[in-house]
């Protein structure tokens, strides 16, 4: 059972007690960290957080996780302001579950904060006493990685589940692979060995977008956790979001035809792979080179700077 040292949960939490006991209860996993290029998984669950309007105990924090037994302060140091002569608005790391709603009023759980660095059995240990507690009867995670592909084509997501039968969508992985683990990994596993079902999404970000905040990736997360959970969520914030990034990377793109060349390159790459294996043939593409990780750091330097602050560095220093 579960290390009481790591999660104290609520004793009162009438909502999901009693004859108010919800049939079925999806939980959603967010880990900050590891695994959120473009900060995908963390906006998709702040956006979670900013839906929930249910009145005074909108977001009620219904079990905390002990970070102090879970966190590398030095590894990842939280930050903290100084102000003229002294220290405050210390920001404090926080692993919690809260109690949300989806727009029909739903009752659903949501699992977010930092990945624990340490402690990976006693965290999924900790986590199942949760889900015991509160009668979770599905469990979904959501998370992002860095891959070679163009942000004009559709966001692709890696499906994964510790019950096959839970899987929505096909993955497009064949074979095993050997990637570094996460606590999401390791919990998806232990939940499986309990009879706990989980399941989860890893969407696909463009590398050169990784440093950036994506909200298409945070929109595709999402209607997948629309449907695994039974939850119904109002995406309309994101995809605006979404919409005047994409508007941001076309402008850019438009000036700076360097760059737009190796998005074009990984285009035709993408596409041979598309073509290769509706086909079933080979799925390499000799004849289109996928660029190096390095050539396209050396091309979105400016990219990334260019989308941070607003104008061309040219214009900025006076031209050349």
């Amino acid at each position: 059972m579960a290390d009481n040292r790591l999660v104290h949960i609520v004793d009162d939490v009438p909502e999901l007690d009693g004859p108010q006991r919800p049939e079925s209860l999806t939980m959603v996993v967010v880990l900050d960290g590891f695994l959120d290029a473009g900060s995908a998984a963390a906006r998709a669950a702040q956006h979670l957080v900013d839906l929930d309007d249910t009145g005074p105990g909108a977001g009620r924090v219904v079990a905390t996780f002990e970070v102090d037994e879970l966190h590398d302060y030095r590894a990842r140091r939280p930050a903290v302001s100084f102000v003229v002569d002294r220290y405050q608005d210390y920001d404090a790391p926080r692993l919690v579950v809260r109690l949300l709603h989806d727009t029909g009023g739903t009752p659903y759980l949501l699992l977010q904060g930092p990945e624990p660095d340490i402690r990976w059995e006693a965290f999924a240990r900790a986590v199942r006493e949760v889900v015991e507690r509160f009668g979770v009867t599905r469990t979904v995670s959501m998370g992002s990685v860095p891959m070679a592909v163009p942000h004009t084509r559709p966001i692709a997501l890696t499906h994964h589940a510790n019950d096959p039968e839970l899987l929505i969508g096909v993955s497009p992985w064949r074979g095993e692979l050997r990637v570094p683990s996460s606590a999401q990994a390791l919990l998806e596993i232990r939940m499986g060995e309990w009879e706990h079902p989980m399941q989860g999404f890893v969407a696909h970000i463009p590398h050169y977008l990784a440093q950036l905040s994506y909200p298409q990736a945070s929109t595709a997360l999402l209607e997948q956790v629309e449907l695994a959970g039974r939850l119904t969520v109002d995406l309309s914030g994101l995809r605006a979001e979404a919409e005047d990034r994409e508007a941001e990377i076309a402008t850019y793109l438009a000036e700076h035809e360097d760059v737009a060349d190796v998005v074009a390159a990984l285009e035709r790459q993408y596409d041979a792979f598309e073509r290769a294996e509706e086909s079933g043939a080979s799925l390499l593409a000799p004849d289109e080179p996928l660029p190096t990780g390095e050539e396209i750091g050396q091309q979105f330097e400016q990219f990334l700077a260019g989308l941070d602050e607003p104008g061309d560095p040219d214009d900025r220093n006076g031209g050349a």
